[in-house]
């Protein structure tokens, strides 16, 4: 696969990364409006749209606001929660030259800032950046594909990590990550007041009205999950092949990155299961054997990207 420049991926990872940014708020609220017309009309079998215009005009400051505040916490945090959710500490130079050799070397040939390099205390072979900014962007690498991958081998990962920061598909990740986690929780949350709150103030109303209620705002969680979701997806699995190709530029050892891949298909899940939303961040995120699972992958098959590389 052809790599298609930097400016353009870059463009079009922040055309993205807007794009998430603009449509996930309207779908809060669009959603919070269907779910506060759910409520009242079958909830008090009221079907009278000023009250739910009102109820919409005073709850949505509120979901807003808070959507908000989530948001803007959990972006600026990422970095730590990430490292914290996979246990990462700093690679100390001092007794790791040869990766901070193939740091440096990669980082000067391309003109790019040395990232923060991380280790994982972990046999698997896995590898993935993270942050948003010169100040937080890391390099995590397990020890295990540390201890089994040759030079060549280990300098294609770490170019393929580094063509994630320099593309920014790492922010564009951090974005969805942060999103589809909120809305997650604010799914978990509607569960919790429909199934715990407010029973006596619908025990007036017929068993048909409060099921339907129930019917519908479950379909509403799980309609919103299922389109943020797709919001992820939609930043495409193509972002594997092309830091795959920037790699092989980088380096101009295509066949070193392949042998790497090739090295880690099978051995890379970690001993301590990443959450799923830290997992698609990783080199290799093989998804698990369950109906469908393919469709809803975040990376490519490993073999793809392999048969890809050996046609360079």
């Amino acid at each position: 696969m052809k790599y298609v420049g930097l400016t353009t991926q870059q463009r079009r990872n922040n055309f993205r990364s807007l794009l998430l940014v603009v449509m996930f708020p309207l779908l809060v609220i669009g959603l919070t409006y269907v779910g506060i017309w759910a409520f009242v009309t079958f909830g008090y079998d009221v079907a009278n749209s000023q009250v739910v215009n009102q109820m919409f005009v005073n709850t949505a400051p509120v979901v807003f606001g808070g959507v908000l505040l989530w948001f803007l916490i959990a972006y600026f945090i990422n970095s730590s929660l990430i490292q914290s959710a996979v246990q990462a500490k700093p690679l100390e130079r001092k007794e790791n030259m040869r990766i901070y050799n193939l740091v440096e070397n990669l980082c000067m040939s391309t003109g790019m800032k040395m990232p923060k390099v991380n280790v994982i205390e972990d046999p698997s072979l896995n590898a993935f950046a993270s942050g948003l900014s010169d100040k937080t962007y890391t390099v995590t690498l397990t020890r295990g594909i540390i201890n089994r991958l040759n030079d060549d081998e280990l300098e294609g990962v770490i170019a393929h990590e580094l063509a994630h920061i320099r593309n920014r598909d790492v922010r564009l990740l951090v974005i969805s990550i942060v999103f589809v986690g909120i809305f997650a929780m604010i799914a978990q949350i509607g569960f919790r007041s429909i199934l715990w709150g407010g029973a006596g103030r619908r025990r007036s109303n017929d068993n048909k009205g409060v099921a339907l209620m129930y019917v519908v705002i479950i379909l509403i969680a799980v309609i919103g999950y299922f389109l943020s979701m797709l919001m992820r997806f939609a930043i495409s699995r193509k972002r594997e092949y092309l830091a795959d190709a920037a790699a092989a530029e980088m380096t101009k050892k295509p066949l070193a990155l392949a042998s790497a891949l090739r090295k880690i298909s099978g051995n890379s899940n970690l001993q301590k299961k990443a959450p799923d939303d830290v997992a698609q961040l990783f080199i290799e995120h093989a998804p698990q054997k369950a109906a469908f699972a393919s469709i809803f992958a975040t990376h490519p098959p490993i073999q793809k990207r392999i048969a890809v590389l050996e046609q360079f």
